[in-house]
């Protein structure tokens, strides 16, 4: 089956960023399915979302496995006959230092943070080659490009899908795909919420201790972070390819939190 709607594609699109990317791309007429690896924040993901002018799909999935990503790929495919962009969001973390970092650590974190995110690629590459146009936007991490010392295997591989971005960029120009990469700065999410409640902070309460983050003086927003991503999906990005737009409120500039 196929209709003239454009296809999205957003990998962990159950909560924070990639759920703001699922409501922005459905808001704009897109046929989007998304993935995740927790079929409760996909269900209410997919609760939000849905309306009569809308088509949201879910399909719960570990997106380190390249199966789940065809099956995300043929589904979509199937459905709406083409896919427009794939936003490769999914992305596990690890907390510590290199010193304390154990094997499943790494295993877990390049698994999901690399090589998922290639695998999600691999998977949307033959459609959109065939119809000879497509977008892909990778969701990255300005501290790809600034240090820190609790997080260095997430960093770590945050930095190697920029390389990803490049080459993907110059191996499928010709074939009329555009690849690039979005940056976040400190984006306050679901996980971080959650993570603050479990603490006994609340919400407001979070956002409150983060004022002054980078030189707009707050952190962002995943709304923020899914309209940037959007824009480099569109139309208006049509001579962007191989990019990495930070999205920091200015972080990457000084490096200061």
């Amino acid at each position: 089956m196929s209709d003239h709607r454009s296809v999205c594609i957003v990998t962990g699109g159950g909560a924070g960023i990639g759920r703001a990317c699922v409501r922005r791309f459905a808001d704009e007429g897109y046929g989007v399915l998304f993935g995740d690896v927790s079929e409760a924040d996909g269900a209410a993901t997919l609760t939000e979302t849905m309306s009569v002018d809308r088509e949201v799909m879910f399909r719960a999935g570990d997106v380190s496995r390249d199966e789940t990503c065809r099956e995300w790929a043929d589904v979509a495919q199937k459905r709406w006959g083409r896919i427009d962009t794939l936003v490769a969001n999914a992305g596990a973390r690890v907390y510590g230092s290199i010193l304390d970092a154990t094997d499943a650590d790494w295993e877990r974190i390049l698994a999901v943070n690399l090589k998922g995110v290639a695998q999600s690629c691999k998977a949307v590459l033959p459609t959109m080659i065939a119809q000879g146009s497509g977008s892909i936007v990778i969701i990255s991490s300005a501290n790809a490009l600034i240090g820190r010392e609790e997080m260095p295997l997430y960093d770590a591989t945050k930095a190697a899908v920029l390389s990803l971005v490049r080459s993907l960029a110059v191996a499928h120009g010709k074939d009329g795909i555009r690849v690039n990469a979005v940056c976040p700065g400190f984006t306050v999410t679901d996980f971080h919420e959650r993570r603050a409640t479990a603490d006994g902070v609340s919400p407001e309460q979070l956002r409150e201790q983060t004022k002054g983050y980078a030189l707009l003086g707050r952190p962002a927003e995943p709304v923020e972070v899914a309209s940037a991503v959007y824009f480099l999906s569109s139309a208006e990005a049509s001579m962007i390819t191989g990019q990495s737009l930070m999205v920091d409120g200015g972080f990457s500039a000084t490096g200061a939190r």
